[in-house]
């Protein structure tokens, strides 16, 4: 039974991030500065609400008695028993026989031949830990682009205006941006493990770097970007994000009603048709704000029991980190046109050249991670390098004008079809254990 460090991160990052906004908010009041930190304990406390709604939500608190634990969510200190609560069932496991235990069945990554199916037991003890992992998985990733993306771009944006950086403002920036970067990385884990949950997947260290850099020049860049632009246009900053936030939550949808299927049922079975519509609904605000600041590896299909597109395209991260990388160059040329003296301390040219180098970097290093350390690269059809150079050659079919008209569109949709690279799918193994005549959870996607 493996050590639930996983939590233990997401809490630490939560408690520290809560408490450094928490004391900023105070310091602003000091100064008079109420806009500031309005909007600081805003997108401090807007994000634990929904961390505590999930996790309740998860663990099924509703269905039960347990007026004390709801009382601590209801405080916001969910997070704490909750860590405390599966560090007590590690300690304990394995004091006492457990009376159930239940039988999995997973393929091992094929080294070369055929991959063979391994039985694990899993008791109640693991059962309950990986509920655990899955909920605070998730619950990072709402923490991160819900609650420290916003707070980051906030607090860089004072640090712009102020032309100052507080030891109070640098501490929450710092803390914003490792919590962004552990969020995109969770969702990074989550994506493989629901894509691939036929299998045993085991994520290297080397693969966990990997990610973190690339996350983190990903996200470092995009935010830095999005300031200048906002410091020199303020008015023109609106568009450019309600443009972002709307193209990505309603694509989910026209995509779903352009499919003609019907409306999902089976998202959780005490849902209402309402309650499925608004977490669908949150899911999608979700989809939409990770987004704005990085590629959520994933595509939303509302469609699919699981929520997502199992089938892996390259030609939505070529497109997705084509167009991100024109967007970030045209406002880091429009911020290099319009800024104004008050950057006379910068090197602006050098600074944009540096933002433009940093998100090529993290490119580099997302094109390193599918080449050469993702865990499930021996069921990938194709190579990343392959799917990128056939994703430019349908691009420059597409392109052409009506020279070629007849051999053309043949050309251009062969050439689709081979850039729609799709991993080895097979239906999800899904597991359950019952304890207590307690409802049945499933940990078939679990992190």
């Amino acid at each position: 039974m493996r050590l639930p460090s996983s939590v233990l991160v997401s809490v630490s990052l939560f408690t520290a991030e809560t408490t450094a906004a928490l004391y900023l908010s105070t310091t602003y009041r000091s100064a008079g500065d109420k806009i500031w930190q309005g909007f600081t304990l805003l997108f401090t406390l807007l994000p634990s609400l929904l961390v505590q709604l999930t996790l309740i939500f998860i663990h099924r608190d509703l269905s039960r008695d347990r007026p004390l634990v709801l009382l601590l969510h209801i405080l916001q200190l969910g997070p704490i028993i909750r860590c405390l609560d599966a560090f007590c069932i590690y300690g304990s496991a394995g004091t006492f026989e457990e009376p159930y235990v239940t039988i999995t069945r997973k393929k091992q990554m094929p080294k070369g031949g055929q991959s063979e199916e391994v039985e694990q037991e899993v008791g109640q003890a693991e059962g309950k830990l990986i509920t655990h992992r899955a909920a605070f998985a998730r619950t990072s990733v709402i923490q991160a682009f819900l609650g420290s993306a916003p707070q980051l771009t906030l607090q860089l944006y004072i640090c712009v205006l102020q032309q100052g950086v507080s030891i109070g403002r640098g501490t929450l920036m710092v803390i914003s941006l490792l919590s962004i970067v552990y969020g995109a990385l969770r969702c990074n884990i989550l994506a493989i493990k629901i894509r691939y949950d036929d299998y045993e997947v085991d994520v290297r260290p080397g693969a966990y770097l990997c990610v973190f850099l690339w996350r983190s020049f990903e996200i470092a860049t995009r935010v830095t970007v999005l300031v200048l632009f906002s410091s020199v246009l303020q008015i023109w900053m609106l568009p450019v994000v309600l443009g972002n936030f709307l193209l990505f939550t309603l694509y989910p949808w026209v995509t779903f009603w352009r499919s003609g299927s019907p409306f999902p049922e089976n998202i959780e079975k005490t849902l209402t048709r309402v309650g499925t519509t608004i977490v669908l609904a949150l899911l999608t605000f979700l989809y939409a704000g990770i987004n704005m600041f990085c590629w959520s590896a994933v595509q939303l299909r509302l469609c699919d029991p699981d929520l997502i597109d199992k089938a892996h395209s390259w030609r939505h991260v070529a497109g997705y980190y084509g167009l991100r990388f024109v967007e970030n160059g045209a406002l880091t040329l429009l911020w290099h046109a319009y800024q104004t003296d008050f950057y006379r301390m910068v090197d602006v040219p050098v600074l944009a050249l540096l933002l433009l180098v940093g998100y090529s970097v993290a490119i580099f290093f997302m094109l390193l991670f599918y080449q050469f350390c993702h865990p499930c690269r021996r069921l990938f059809t194709s190579s990343m390098t392959q799917g990128v150079w056939e994703c430019c050659g349908s691009s420059c079919l597409l392109l052409q004008g009506p020279r070629g008209a007849t051999a053309g569109p043949i050309q251009a949709k062969a050439s689709l079809e081979h850039s729609h690279l799709t991993d080895v799918d097979s239906p999800g193994v899904d597991v359950t254990y019952t304890t207590n005549g307690d409802l049945s959870h499933s940990f078939s996607s679990n992190a």
